[in-house]
């Protein structure tokens, strides 16, 4: 079965740094583009960052700075690490891939589904003042 499953969510206090984890099964990450969403509270999604399978990097200008993506192929694990958070940081944050296969798990952000067809379930990142 292809999964995608986020965890290292929680809440921290302005500044705090938190570090985001998404371990992939029934494929690998290697070969694979990799794209981190948030979707705030009533608001649509936001591309985060994104690793592609070349390794080019990309990051929102929101989080340019703060936000550093990362891939470890042996562990088949993506990582988001989260510094100088803030309040404005708070979202549910998605993992996404375009995994083979044809196939495809609930899609969270309509819009970038047309990229990635897995999506993990989600990990809520509170940021309080």
């Amino acid at each position: 079965e292809v999964q995608l499953v986020e965890s290292g969510g929680g809440s921290v206090q302005a500044g705090g740094s938190l570090r985001l984890s998404c371990t992939a099964s029934g494929f690998t990450f290697d070969d694979s583009d990799v794209g981190w969403y948030r979707q705030a509270p009533g608001n649509e999604c936001e591309t985060a960052s994104t690793i592609s399978s070349d390794g080019s990097i990309y990051y929102a200008d929101s989080v340019k700075g703060r936000f550093t993506i990362s891939q470890d192929n042996a562990k088949n694990t993506v990582y988001l690490q989260m510094n100088s958070l803030r309040p404005e940081d708070t979202a549910v944050y998605y993992c996404a891939a375009d995994a083979p296969g044809g196939g495809s798990s609930v899609v969270p952000c309509p819009r970038a589904g047309a990229w990635y067809n897995y999506w993990g379930q989600g990990t809520q990142v509170t940021v309080s003042s």
